[in-house]
């Protein structure tokens, strides 16, 4: 079997790397840059950024108009900038519906025919590699900025549209754990839990092999070790240990692809607007429980790289102290732990089980689930 990594050209980690963009960008002869954030970011971590490249004579035009769950609306909004303004570059300053919004807006460039958005679903490879993407992230969770997916919200048919593309990959990250200290609580530790489980997922899915375990491995034992510190005490070690500890998930299930906790995410988030760490979070333990005896030696090493004590633990026993002890970091975290606490109805579950069981995420789940049994987890997850 032939496995393939793609990665980025160039990533940068530690505090301050935020400013070497300035540098990649001279160096590679840029000139008018499409600034993509939100209207928060653009008020403190995105301004100091832009001003630092407009003292380097760089001209700068921005989007902010990015929501939580990005839509094709927003894509072609941003588009329209870029393509008046013929930008050379696109720069991508916050999480992952940021990136993912960035991400669209490059490819359409170089890929006009695409100009739709909705054509770009699924596994599309597109003709040309997308326009020079450069992505600084804000959050602990995505890693949009070393991943080939994102994902856009179709808003007309009430659908998370998952694009897997090698040519939308970020040329040079940022990796900045100084950006990532100003997080609200709640968004660290809903980011937080999305990163964990892109490596869970990452770590069981069929297509998982020797090098993706290496990545999934590392991130689980980083993060289960540091999250809870990083959110609730601030602690600037466990903050710079979570935000590596994600990009090397997204190393990982970037090329192995997910499960069905993000296919089930990804319907909530398509008609409830749900966002998609919240969504993960809640999940998370239900699924765990229901892949658990598909992989069981997974699961036993799964708990010895996170430190969680299986000692004299059937395998039954073992799938539940793994499910009862993430259900237990999120709790502490403060993470609302059922859909009925967020809003969701159940009446709806049938639909969002239609919707979970197309998802491209479903495929690389390690057992393969009826609708009637991703029905039944939502059920036990209300």
């Amino acid at each position: 079997m032939v496995n393939r990594i793609v990665l980025n050209e160039t990533s940068y980690f530690g505090r301050g790397s935020r400013y070497k963009l300035k540098e990649e960008l001279i160096k590679r002869n840029h000139k008018k840059i499409l600034v993509v954030t939100d209207t928060t970011l653009i008020e403190n971590a995105a301004n100091s950024i832009l001003n630092d490249l407009k003292e380097s004579n760089l001209v700068c035009f921005t989007y902010t108009g990015v929501r939580p769950n990005p839509t094709i609306e927003n894509v072609q909004s941003g588009l329209m900038i870029a393509q008046i303004n013929n930008v050379d570059a696109v720069v991508a300053i916050g999480g992952g519906s940021v990136i993912d919004t960035a991400k669209a807006i490059s490819i359409i460039i170089r890929n006009p025919e695409h100009g739709d958005v909705s054509s770009l679903e699924g596994a599309v490879e597109t003709k040309n590699k997308n326009l020079p993407l450069f992505a600084i992230p804000t959050t602990s969770g995505t890693a949009a900025e070393v991943t080939i997916n994102y994902v856009i919200t179709d808003e007309i048919r009430k659908k998370k549209m998952v694009c897997i593309d090698p040519h939308d990959i970020p040329l040079c990250s940022f990796i900045d754990p100084d950006l990532m200290e100003t997080m609200p609580q709640q968004l660290a530790a809903t980011t937080g839990m999305d990163a964990l489980t892109h490596a869970i997922e990452g770590y069981i899915t069929r297509a998982s092999w020797l090098m993706t375990d290496m990545y999934h491995v590392n991130a689980m034992s980083l993060l289960y070790k540091n999250l809870e510190k990083a959110v609730n005490e601030k602690n600037k070690d466990a903050i710079e240990k979570v935000a590596y500890a994600q990009y090397i998930a997204g190393m990982g299930f970037s090329n192995v692809g997910l499960g069905i906790v993000h296919s089930m995410a990804h319907a909530l988030g398509a008609i409830f607007d749900t966002p998609h760490g919240l969504a993960n979070a809640i999940l998370l333990p239900h699924v765990l429980r229901y892949n658990g005896k598909s992989c069981k030696a997974l699961y036993r090493n799964m708990a010895n790289v996170m430190g969680i004590d299986i000692t004299n633990l059937n395998d039954d026993e073992v799938i539940e102290k793994i499910a009862t002890s993430i259900s237990e970091l999120s709790k502490k975290m403060k993470i609302p732990q059922t859909l009925k606490e967020i809003g969701i109805s159940k009446e709806i579950f049938k639909d969002l089980a239609t919707l979970a069981i197309n998802d491209p995420c479903t495929p690389g789940n390690p057992r393969t689930p009826s609708i009637e049994e991703i029905i039944e987890i939502y059920n036990q997850a209300y």
